[in-house]
């Protein structure tokens, strides 16, 4: 694999992995491919494609936010791991939850937590609104995630009870997020109301 792109990438959002870590993301690479064949994970399958577009739009948060300041991370509707597992390749402090509906994906999620040897990291078979309710995980998280799952209005519904008192929810949207946040203030209101 050619790791100029992606270094290149990771250089500009001042991320700087071990050689373990660029293995690692290797490794996810190659199991995100073989699994893709009989199973729909992603339609982008090209390394420099997936480095940019999955690792690196992962690892965007960084731009906005100090990951170093938490510690607990909810990733709601991980599909293939993005961006909870990469997060949590480069930044092994934190205790990582993927949870998704699909339980296909959660085997492939549970072959590459165990193929990379990462601990503290757990995929969870279930849905955003019976999660919660089965577990004591309301308020839990210093930080909940979300990338290219719903609606802002939809997803902050599911998503900020999980959040504790000073936590962080961050969707991953598109730059054409503007009508979504405006939607979403009455469910952000709502959910917080809720809690």
């Amino acid at each position: 694999m050619d790791f100029t792109l992606f270094k290149k990438d990771l250089d500009e959002l001042g991320i700087f992995l071990t050689d373990l870590q660029f293995q690692q993301f290797q490794k996810y690479y190659e199991l995100l491919v073989e699994w893709n064949s009989f199973m729909n994970l992603t339609g982008i399958t090209e390394w420099d494609e997936v480095c940019k577009k999955h690792f690196i739009d992962s690892l965007s948060i960084v731009k906005a936010f100090d990951i170093s300041k938490v510690e607990n991370v909810i990733d709601i509707g991980t599909g293939a791991g993005f961006p909870g597992l990469p997060l949590k390749i480069a930044f092994p402090h934190l205790n990582v939850t993927l949870l998704d509906s699909l339980n296909k994906r959660i085997d492939f999620l549970n072959c590459v937590i165990k193929q990379l040897s990462l601990e503290n990291v757990i995929a969870i078979h279930g849905r955003a609104e019976d999660y919660i309710k089965e577990t004591n995980r309301r308020e839990y998280y210093d930080l909940c995630v979300s990338r290219a799952v719903s609606s802002l209005n939809v997803l902050s519904e599911y998503c900020v009870p999980y959040v504790k008192v000073d936590g962080y929810f961050i969707p991953y949207k598109s730059e054409k997020v503007s009508e979504e946040i405006e939607a979403a203030k009455t469910a952000v209101a709502t959910a917080q109301a809720a809690a």
